[in-house]
């Protein structure tokens, strides 16, 4: 129930033709809190509830429980959310010994590609493909939480 993810931005689009998959996410919050997030998400035809603890110094590790339920279920739930529900479409890219998650988010967050890679450990060496960016892992602006109430759309870009 522990998680060790690294983020980073995505500077082309070369790694939608590595992927092997692909599936449009809608996720929302019951709680935003950075201590203990509560979020709601569909992710193709499944449905889930997910509880995310506060990261810890680096911002690599924290707990995350996540349970499958109903899509019925998920729809409901997300009627109950924060305002700022966050739409995305994830690509899964395998690089080396280790998949990227590659978020392309649109809505309100249009413009934002950020790839995340688990690990197991802080220390874990992985491959960077060429399309890789700043790492942004220890950064709050990127966790979604924060994106569904300060969206993309809003930051001063300059």
């Amino acid at each position: 129930m522990i998680e060790i993810e690294r983020k980073f931005l995505v500077t082309s689009d070369e790694y939608k033709t590595a992927a092997f998959a692909k599936s449009e996410i809608a996720q929302g919050y019951l709680n935003s809190n950075p201590e203990r997030a509560v979020r709601i998400r569909i992710k193709g035809d499944k449905g889930y509830l997910t509880i995310k603890g506060k990261g810890n110094e680096s911002g690599m590790t924290r707990f995350e429980w996540e349970k499958e339920i109903p899509v019925a279920e998920a729809k409901s739930l997300l009627e109950l959310c924060e305002k700022g529900v966050i739409s995305k479409t994830r690509f899964e890219i395998k690089v080396g010994n280790h998949t990227y998650e590659v978020d392309a988010f649109y809505g309100e967050n249009e413009g934002l590609v950020v790839a995340e890679i688990e690990l197991q450990s802080e220390t874990e060496t992985f491959e960077k493909p060429s399309w890789l960016g700043n790492e942004v892992t220890n950064n709050e602006q990127y966790y979604n939480a924060f994106l569904s109430k300060n969206p993309f759309k809003n930051w001063n870009k300059d």
